[in-house]
């Protein structure tokens, strides 16, 4: 039988044209150490936003997280003239002119972004410059140096700089997960190990996904949302890279990929594992087989993010084991709070989406394991 092989780019449309439809309430905004979130009939506050930058698919999850909270999508740029093809997806949003237009138009509250890696950080601090806030994709940034930078405008404006780490935000089971693990149903965090293998698909890939100083490394990249959910399930605020590598162990023709890259972790509240790589096999009908596993002193959390290849269905598949039993958690109807949290804080000048400071220091542990790695490269 032949298998289907779910591309990742087409995936990620799939589901934001699907988000589009399918209007999700997520309650009240609440901090994360909340229990969970239930709908209620409250009219949801709105705000107009606009994009620039769409150079990573990642954007209609990011558009669609915050139509869902209720964000009116008003305009977007898009500097490379093939990449205006977002407009195919939101026929109805105006095509700026220019960023300029974006910036200083006065109805706009929020902007997202998912444009280059590298390029990220300076539109970021040029937005918050302009009185407004900022939603970007993962890396929010790929250097030491742009962090410094980013963390010092967001100090001084006091804008919001949120980071979408979608594996935490946009799956549901890691959702509940998180309600789970918070609510002490597992007993005290004690380690958390993420696995965040993808598919490469070289031929549809830009030019700058193989330069590492305009993707930031992959610890730094993909190993970004790994960070996030280390910090969130364990509590810790503060953390040591123990021991983290890199290396290109089978792309030569790429001298600029790094193709793996692992983590281990040691934070004031717990300990971590991290291993990222771009070795997912055509035979898997996703682009990754996403896990976290979130250990506890009463029982232990699996998520498989993506896939199950037991043979369930869609994604967002959550196991739970304590000392009451083993069994399998529907997360099919779980809302997801973060869009609507957002707007919230935009409007309210609060941090109920995301800590800043946890944003920025998820970031911050990426950045410093991939400066410190040591490489293993192997010829292929």
């Amino acid at each position: 039988m032949k298998k289907t092989s779910v591309d990742r780019r087409e995936f990620i449309k799939t589901s934001g044209n699907a988000a589009a439809g399918m209007m999700v309430t997520a309650g009240l905004p609440v901090r994360a150490t909340t229990s969970r979130m239930t709908s209620d009939s409250r009219v949801k506050r709105s705000l107009k936003f606009s994009v620039i930058g769409v150079n990573h698919d990642h954007i209609y999850v990011q558009v669609e997280a915050v139509r869902r909270g209720g964000g009116e999508l008003a305009s977007f740029y898009a500097k490379e003239p093939e990449l205006a093809a977002f407009s195919k997806h939101y026929p109805d949003v105006k095509l700026a002119r220019s960023e300029k237009e974006i910036l200083e138009d006065p109805s706009v509250r929020l902007i997202l972004s998912a444009s280059i890696p590298g390029d990220r950080a300076p539109l970021g601090i040029e937005v918050m410059r302009h009185g407004k806030d900022f939603m970007v994709d993962k890396p929010g940034m790929t250097s030491l140096e742009q962090l410094a930078e980013v963390r010092s405008t967001q100090k001084s404006t006091q804008r919001v700089y949120s980071i979408m780490y979608s594996e935490r935000f946009e799956n549901r089971a890691t959702v509940r997960a998180g309600e789970i693990a918070k609510a002490g149903e597992i007993g005290r965090i004690l380690q958390t190990i993420g696995t965040g293998p993808h598919r490469m698909n070289p031929s549809q890939r830009p030019p700058w996904f193989f330069e590492r100083e305009r993707y930031g490394g992959i610890l730094c990249d993909i190993g970004s949302h790994q960070f996030d959910q280390f910090l969130y399930f364990t509590n810790s605020t503060k953390a040591e890279i123990v021991a983290s590598q890199i290396g290109n162990l089978n792309h030569p023709q790429y001298p600029g990929l790094e193709d793996f890259g692992d983590v281990m972790l040691r934070g004031d509240h717990g300990t971590g594992y991290i291993r990222v790589d771009w070795f997912t096999p055509d035979g898997l009908a996703t682009w990754g087989d996403g896990r976290l596993f979130v250990l506890g002193t009463d029982g232990y959390l699996e998520i498989r993010k993506n896939v199950d290849i037991a043979g369930r269905n869609l994604g967002s598949h959550l196991f739970q084991v304590d000392q009451k039993g083993t069994r399998y958690i529907d997360c099919q109807d779980v809302p997801l709070p973060y869009g609507e949290q957002l707007i919230n804080d935009v409007l309210d000048h609060t941090d109920t989406a995301m800590n800043q400071e946890h944003c920025f220091y998820a970031m911050e542990l990426a950045l410093k394991s991939e400066k410190q790695a040591q490489r293993i490269d192997r010829k292929a």
